[in-house]
């Protein structure tokens, strides 16, 4: 159990619970997350200690990705050694330049004006009024385990490896509704700390006694809306 201020958003929580699972002993393998809680740092530091993060990440957020028209930065090969980007009508980059942006690292990829303008696949590529591309990487291994983690996600490998979050998210619907976790009972972070300890030992206990007398595990409640769709398609 982790509980943080409101504040708090959950990609600040994902190192401080891998580090607490570790120093318990209990350090995973693979540590499933909903969406919240990866980024390209996060996912490269945690492979680094032996942590492989199952989770999905954003995607290319690009206008072109975005219409899944044109070319993405996948489109795109880069060559990191000679610090060059080569464009999918063979054309390479003209400008590499090293940026920090919002505190992070990044790399602005430029193309000149001349050779965007004279190309074909101009209007495939770019709608900047200066009529040429920019593109914007992260460092090489950040770049290429947020590649690879995109990559992963979009195959029935990785979907049918990730269904077995469904049994968190009902762990956090039983939660909710058994303890009323939502709602915080007292004032301070270290009193609201010790009733989410409460709450998770208590649905240890419940769930605990539904295994030893083989209770049945309730169904997902459908609302009357559901049930009205689903006789309408019967």
């Amino acid at each position: 159990m982790h509980t943080t201020d409101a504040t708090v958003p959950d990609v600040k929580a994902t190192t401080p619970i891998q580090h607490k699972l570790a120093g318990r002993g209990v350090k995973p393998g693979e540590h499933y997350l909903d969406s919240g809680y990866p980024s390209a740092e996060l996912i490269t530091d945690a492979l680094k200690q032996g942590i492989r993060m199952v989770t999905p990440v954003l995607l290319d957020r690009s206008a072109q990705a975005r219409a899944a028209e044109g070319f993405d930065k996948n489109a795109f090969i880069i060559d990191w050694t000679t610090r060059q980007v080569r464009c999918p009508a063979g054309r390479t980059s003209s400008h590499w330049n090293p940026v920090k942006q919002h505190g992070k690292d990044a790399i602005v990829i430029t193309f000149s004006v001349l050779t965007c303008r004279a190309c074909p696949f101009q209007q495939q590529c770019t709608t900047s009024e200066r009529g040429r591309r920019m593109l914007t990487l992260r460092p090489k291994e950040l770049h290429e385990n947020l590649a690879r983690a995109r990559a992963e996600q979009k195959t029935d490998t990785w979907k049918n490896k990730y269904a077995i979050r469904a049994g968190v998210e009902g762990t956090i619907n039983q939660a909710l509704d058994i303890t009323g976790i939502r709602r915080a009972r007292y004032r301070g972070l270290p009193k609201v700390r010790l009733q989410h300890a409460f709450s998770a030992t208590a649905l240890n206990v419940v769930r605990l006694d539904a295994y030893w007398t083989d209770s049945p595990q309730r169904h997902t409640r459908s609302s009357r809306l559901e049930l009205l769709a689903y006789r309408l398609t019967a």
